[in-house]
């Protein structure tokens, strides 16, 4: 097979804690189809700017579904799909003791670093906030305590970058930076394979937060793109991203 033109080369943005599953994606596709695929990995919220300040995108692929919904409002991009599914969970550093029935106890402890991703710029930092705001149920008065105490150490165009290899989340908490870090369930996963000593505690009912991922192709992209988005939509997609720890999105059976 002669290597792919450059209209099928297909360029991905996509959420970075996508990387590891939807390279892997793009592998099989590649093997499948022979459109090759270059991928730009980054903060949700960035990326959307970047497509709408005219970045050449073809394929969105969020860790919300807000972002890619305002392209499509603004005629951008086609339909949204939610194609997969993440919940957070806390990254805490070694010899910390807590567990989910103390997990909130502990992030209000004065002497606990605790950590999240940027607002706005990245979703996870949104969805821990989210967390924040269901904390007040629990206790009241936690949310101002828990918004002015964490520290936002990723996820923005200004945030230090780990070295090459590293996982951003383990990289923090190793480095002391942070004790307790709430992350995607994926992002905690992959922080415990390159950080042993670290633990996953999942977060209680009440503070439990999920997160849909929402897939675009933008407006004005060739065949190829529309080929990938299904792709990940299709079984065999899906059946990749569930290796990676994510939960199924609408899967489309496709003959």
């Amino acid at each position: 097979m002669s290597a792919p033109s450059r209209a099928d080369t297909i360029q991905l943005y996509a959420a970075g804690s996508l990387r590891a599953a939807l390279n892997e994606v793009a592998k099989s596709f590649e093997a499948k189809t022979g459109h090759s695929m270059q991928a730009r990995y980054g903060p949700s919220g960035v990326l959307k700017d970047e497509i709408f300040n005219g970045a050449k995108a073809d394929v969105f692929a969020s860790a919300n579904l807000e972002h890619p919904r305002a392209l499509s409002a603004a005629k951008k991009s086609g339909p949204v799909l939610l194609f997969a599914r993440n919940r957070l969970c806390a990254l805490v550093r070694p010899e910390l003791k807590v567990d989910s029935e103390s997990l909130l106890e502990r992030m209000l402890d004065p002497s606990v670093k605790l950590a999240t991703s940027t607002p706005k710029a990245d979703p996870s930092g949104d969805y821990a906030f989210d967390v924040f705001r269901k904390a007040d149920t629990v206790k009241p008065g936690s949310r101002a305590i828990l918004e002015a105490k964490a520290q936002q150490l990723t996820g923005s165009p200004a945030s230090a970058r780990p070295p090459a290899g590293r996982a951003v989340y383990g990289w923090h908490v190793a480095e002391g930076r942070a004790d307790i870090f709430l992350a995607y369930c994926t992002a905690v996963r992959e922080a415990l394979e390159q950080n042993p000593g670290q633990q996953s505690v999942a977060l209680p009912d009440a503070l439990a937060v999920g997160a849909d991922y929402g897939l675009t192709v933008i407006s004005g992209a060739a065949l190829p793109a529309q080929k990938l988005a299904d792709y990940i939509m299709s079984l065999e997609g899906q059946k990749i991203l569930i290796s990676h720890g994510f939960a199924p999105g609408q899967i489309e059976r496709r003959p």
